[in-house]
């Protein structure tokens, strides 16, 4: 296993070197100037997109502007957010959450051109059922030459999809939050068991399709945001003499890079640092990796740009928003300089610290259905990965291989899952940044008409 996880370190640090960082950040920047910052000055608009001022349930596709927010956002807000804040600090300190911020400004553009093209370049599955995603935007938007770079992030997005990191972390939250307090003796059989229940509960939504995914998302996570939010309220109300201190810290710290102990980047530890907060970041809101597409290209509309504007709305709840009041608590309890945890442990010390007896399993409650509705979410992209590569009606068989991985990634370590699923990322990351950056200026041409109209309509 020692060898294994050894391995599976050294793919997730090749792949992320810089060629990828260049056309993921560069990628990014790019696109965030093509467009002149346009889309941050309708964020505004998006919310009335989001809460549904547009909606009309003739428009094509499935599922409505707010699910499919609500169905990303389930598999976006969950362990990155809460474990992989944790992982970003334990390794880079308060500075890597500086570029954490970072990504997620950059990856607000990539999110929303993503997100449109997915709308913009819509395909047909071999059921004649209307799909979006970046496989079938390479097919539709760059044409069937370019096929082999679709089935490159399908075949990548079958074990991207792979529930292991966010079993790996409830399974830790369990036994360190419940089981481990009360003498509970943790091992194999116990980890079995938590697997087991989280395959029956997956398994009764999974099976239902991205109708009851999206329905059962859009009850859970906005009730469990609000929560969460409440919960880092009350600890930053308790830690209020020094939550200035470590705000200002974040900022010192991503450049002076003195708290970051993990391998040095193009010779030095501030490179190391970048390096750690976009992969963290990227982990944490998935801008540019090409998951959300497959999510957000369900949306009934027949305006890409509106679909792109919603999209836009992720990376500022999920990673400047959710992940920020993470790490603010990490830091303003010290757990990151005492505790000896990693991953979602030492986020619940620090909810334990401030909240004694009651925080950590408010924390668990939080996790727990973050978790769950992650699970639910990234079994829906790897059915249209599966759906694109061997045809519709084989789709589901990939819900049983998923399944089965509950069992893997309960079992198994924390350093081999998030390796794992890092390295997958960023290989699907390679076809959806090529493919936006290359069709780029028609999301630009098509969101100018689009502002153009809605202006004109404002005018009459």
């Amino acid at each position: 296993m020692e060898s294994l996880n050894e391995i599976v370190g050294n793919i997730a640090s090749f792949v992320w070197g810089l060629p990828l960082l260049i056309i993921l950040i560069g990628g990014g920047v790019y696109l965030l100037l093509l467009s002149k910052f346009l889309p941050f000055r309708y964020i505004g608009h998006a919310l009335n997109v989001l809460r549904g001022k547009y909606d009309d349930p003739n428009d094509p596709g499935q599922i409505s502007h707010f699910q499919a927010l609500t169905t990303a956002l389930s598999a976006t807000v969950g362990m990155g957010n809460i474990a992989g804040v944790a992982v970003a600090i334990t390794i880079g300190g308060p500075g890597a959450v500086f570029w954490m911020w970072v990504s997620a400004i950059i990856g607000m553009s990539t999110k929303f051109f993503t997100s449109t093209l997915s709308i913009m370049f819509r395909g047909k599955d071999s059921n004649g059922e209307l799909q979006g995603g970046p496989m079938y935007v390479i097919v539709e938007g760059l044409g069937k030459a370019w096929k082999p770079l679709a089935i490159w992030f399908s075949v990548c997005g079958l074990v991207g999809a792979l529930p292991v990191f966010n079993v790996n972390q409830l399974t830790q939250a369990i036994n360190d939050i419940v089981l481990i307090p009360n003498g509970v003796t943790v091992g194999l059989s116990t980890n079995l068991t938590i697997a087991i229940v989280l395959v029956i509960v997956t398994s009764i939504v999974i099976l239902g399709g991205i109708k009851r995914i999206s329905e059962t998302a859009a009850k859970l996570v906005p009730s469990m945001v609000l929560l969460y939010f409440i919960l880092v309220f009350v600890v930053l109300v308790v830690n209020s003499d020094v939550v200035g201190y470590y705000f200002k810290l974040i900022f010192t710290d991503a450049f002076a890079a003195k708290n970051y102990q993990g391998d040095p980047f193009l010779g030095g530890v501030l490179g190391g640092l970048i390096i750690l907060g976009i992969r963290r970041g990227a982990f944490s809101n998935e801008a540019g990796v090409g998951t959300a597409p497959m999510a957000h290209g369900a949306a009934k509309t027949d305006e890409p740009v509106r679909e792109g504007l919603v999209a836009m709305l992720g990376p500022a709840i999920d990673t400047l928003i959710v992940c920020t009041l993470t790490a603010l608590t990490i830091l303003v309890t010290g757990v990151w300089e005492t505790g000896s945890s990693n991953g979602v442990g030492l986020t619940a010390s620090a909810f334990n610290e401030a909240i004694p007896v009651y925080g950590k399993y408010l924390l668990l409650v939080c996790i727990v259905v973050f978790s769950v509705s992650s699970l639910f979410s990234y079994s829906y992209y790897g059915t249209k990965c599966m759906s694109f590569l061997f045809g519709a009606k084989h789709k589901l068989k990939y819900n049983y291989v998923y399944i089965c991985s509950i069992i893997i990634g309960a079992t198994t370590s924390l350093d081999l899952m998030i390796n794992l699923i890092d390295s997958f990322f960023a290989l699907m990351a390679i076809p959806t940044m090529l493919s936006t950056i290359i069709l780029g200026p028609k999301v630009v041409k098509e969101a100018k008409r689009y502002f153009k109209s809605l202006k004109e309509k404002s005018d009459t």
